[in-house]
């Protein structure tokens, strides 16, 4: 299947069967009014501008990279531009609610949402990463996205670009809020994944095949957890404080704490083996993590 290149919002109003933009850079659509062309059964497209959705009673599979989410209950999705989206139009058995806005980058140039935006992580989460929202969360996001609507379907005049973009961080903002509660009333899967996440770093350092190898990286850890980097890195930092690399680190150092203090290899020899090209570079990080250098820290020890 061919993938798609939708350059413009115009555009994919045109394709999905609505009429143009009132505002060529940002809309919102329902999708109660969507139709999709006839015989259509699957789309891959990449789309560049904003894509955030919210929905209900979508009973089909939609992929996101390797992964896929069956939207049988309300939830809220988000996706940068220049990300892949995939999956399957509407079923007969489906009864869609909610909403997508789209916000093309030019919208959002020269603003402080500019910068602002590409620091909101869950733009970069996968599908079963996304956000769960209580009936109370539901009612603030929707009162939010309409004054959005109701902005631009109003005159436009040199306060509403302004207004608008306030309206979408307010939006975000709620987002990262709701994202926060999220890990914590998942504290038990997501402990499971933390427990996962020390386990297949364990196994990994167990393998004694680290000269070889080299180090773990982020994107090793994400894939065996089956979970977006960002998704894990904002979970670490929920209960952790730290983010992934730093979490890698740790566990380094705790291994290179029991070989410095069990073992009579050289200092260069755990760096080898700990999968470090350079001795130097292990000894700058764990005099960084402990204060001590190696050296330092065998001899308190031993």
């Amino acid at each position: 299947m061919n993938t798609l290149r939708i350059k413009s919002i115009t555009e994919l109003h045109r394709m999905i069967g609505l009429a143009p933009p009132e505002h060529p850079l940002i809309s919102v659509m329902n999708y109660a009014d969507v139709q999709m062309p006839e015989g259509f059964t699957e789309m891959r497209a990449i789309l560049d501008f904003y894509y955030i959705t919210l929905k209900r009673g979508f009973k089909n599979k939609l992929q996101y990279g390797q992964q896929t989410y069956d939207f049988d209950e309300g939830l809220m999705g988000f996706m940068a531009p220049n990300q892949l989206i995939s999956g399957g139009g509407p079923s007969p058995e489906d009864d869609l609610k909610g909403w997508i806005m789209l916000i093309h980058p030019d919208f959002i140039w020269n603003t402080t949402l500019a910068k602002k935006i590409k620091t909101y992580e869950f733009f970069g989460y996968a599908v079963h990463e996304a956000l769960f929202l209580s009936d109370k969360e539901e009612t603030i996001v929707n009162g939010i996205v309409a004054a959005i609507k109701n902005e631009y379907h109003s005159t436009i005049d040199k306060f509403s670009k302004q207004i608008i973009i306030s309206h979408v961080e307010n939006l975000l903002s709620y987002v990262e809020r709701f994202y926060n509660r999220q890990y914590i009333t998942r504290e038990k899967s997501n402990h499971q994944i933390l427990e996962k996440l020390d386990m297949l770093l364990s196994t990994y350092f167990d393998d004694g095949d680290l000269v070889s190898r080299g180090l773990p990286t982020v994107q090793y850890i994400s894939e065996g957890l089956h979970i977006s980097q960002n998704y894990l890195r904002g979970l670490l930092k929920m209960y952790t404080g730290k983010n992934t690399q730093q979490h890698i680190h740790d566990m380094l150092v705790d291994r290179a704490k029991e070989k410095l203090s069990t073992t009579e290899q050289s200092v260069s020899e755990i760096a080898y083996d700990l999968g470090f090209e350079h001795p130097q570079s292990f000894s700058k990080l764990f005099k960084k993590k402990t204060s001590m250098s190696p050296s330092e820290f065998r001899i308190l020890y031993n």
